[in-house]
């Protein structure tokens, strides 16, 4: 288990990237960028034969704990400046997330309901669908929905 002096002792934190201070192998050379994105964005750095998730060590490093989740308020996985993340559980994680691929109205929590021939919005909380009613007009339910995400989704709401 990484601890925050373990972290300080072989990291140097620099405008959302961390570099090499000491040398834990052939492979890292003192000042380089440590680490390398996977294939969903995330760094990744091979410490003490582990692999670490950067993001984690940062937080880590400037807070001296590390929660369960870890948020990137602006979504993006290599984004990992110190302003862009914080604590976060599960639920708040699904709140932020972008608009899913199979989503046919470009709104979140916004779809077309065929047999009534209006727009239905519905949101998530605590893994429960709230519904906030149907709608002729789609301007309209797009606003529901934003007020919706405000109210359940808080700081977590992804617009």
């Amino acid at each position: 288990m990484i601890t925050q002096e373990l972290a300080l002792h072989h990291f140097d934190y620099k405008d959302g990237e961390l570099y090499w201070k000491n040398r834990t192998s052939n492979r890292n050379k003192l000042g380089q960028k440590a680490g390398s994105p996977d294939q969903h964005g995330y760094v990744n750095i091979c410490f003490n034969y582990k692999k670490h998730k950067m993001h984690r060590i940062i937080f880590l490093i400037h807070h001296g704990y590390l929660p369960k989740e870890i948020d990137h308020i602006d979504g993006n996985p290599q984004n990992n400046a110190i302003e862009n993340l914080r604590p976060a559980n599960r639920s708040e994680q699904l709140c932020n997330t972008k608009l899913r691929k199979n989503n046919s109205s470009g709104v979140k929590g916004v779809c077309w309901d065929k047999a009534k021939q209006k727009w239905m919005v519905r949101v998530n909380k605590d893994k429960k669908n709230v519904y906030m009613g149907r709608f002729e007009d789609f301007e309209l339910a797009e606003l529901v929905a934003i007020e919706a995400r405000n109210k359940y989704h808080g700081d977590y709401a992804w617009h």
